[in-house]
């Protein structure tokens, strides 16, 4: 499929899934804007590497997600918006009694509360353009819940309380907006992990991988970051005009117990 002539914003993409996911788009032919809360040249780099591989305009804007206003401003610094995924995210794990407020606070605001002001802002631009894609990056979480992860699995079950009434509310027009819930993906951080919590357990790393990581997911393998980006393409494409306000778990079996 083609993208050309439509432009991507992706919250929380110098890096892991956010940066496969523009990579992906712009394969695609979209023009993108990739983000996170820094500002260095190796972020504008970046965004230069990804025009010239894929032929496409790409640009880096700062932004910090866990502020309402510079939510806004980065729909309205790139100017125009097809296609807004969601995927900014931070993680802090605590019991509930000890969980910090200002790691509460922090993770609801840059997990949930970012997918609100983005699409507040890019959906007047979607409508005046009359095509418009949200994808709202979740997670398992959003879907089942562990211990000592209250925030997080908190932000997620709200993102895809997001995604519901904003498919409703633009269920009439050809704008659709759908929730990406990933199992454990093996993204360079999760890779630096394992042979830490080998270490921790006194096994190999594959046990570790198996036993301890992928626990909970069936399938015994990572979801990749190209499966993901590959999935949000799949939304973005006219196959997917009919599926709104919805969540595609990419889990490996993770939530179907």
């Amino acid at each position: 499929m083609s993208l050309k002539g439509k432009t991507a914003v992706i919250t929380g993409s110098n890096s892991g899934i956010g940066l496969g996911i523009a990579r992906e788009l712009a394969r695609a032919g979209a023009d993108v804007v990739i983000n996170s809360f820094s500002d260095e040249q190796a972020d504008h780099d970046l965004a230069r590497e990804i025009a010239n591989d894929h032929g496409v305009t790409a640009r880096y804007i700062q932004a910090d997600m866990s502020k309402p206003d510079q939510c806004r401003a980065l729909i309205e610094k790139a100017g125009t918006c097809d296609i807004l995924v969601n995927n900014a995210g931070i993680q802090h794990v605590a019991p509930v009694e000890e969980f910090p407020t200002e790691k509460w606070d922090a993770i609801i605001a840059i997990n949930m509360s970012s997918a609100f002001h983005t699409t507040a802002a890019a959906l007047p631009i979607m409508r005046k353009a009359g095509w418009g894609r949200i994808v709202n990056i979740a997670s398992a979480h959003g879907l089942r819940a562990s211990p000592f992860k209250s925030a997080y699995v908190t932000a997620k079950h709200g993102v895809l309380g997001l995604t519901k009434t904003v498919g409703l509310e633009t269920a009439k027009e050809p704008i659709t907006c759908n929730a990406v819930c990933p199992g454990y993906v093996l993204t360079p951080l999760v890779e630096s992990q394992i042979p830490d919590t080998a270490k921790q357990y006194d096994i190999s790393e594959d046990e570790a991988v198996e036993k301890v990581i992928l626990a909970k997911q069936p399938s015994k393998e990572f979801v990749t970051v190209e499966q993901l980006a590959g999935t949000v393409l799949f939304l973005c494409s006219d196959a997917a005009d009919q599926i709104t306000g919805t969540s595609l778990a990419v889990d490996g079996g993770w939530t179907s117990a």
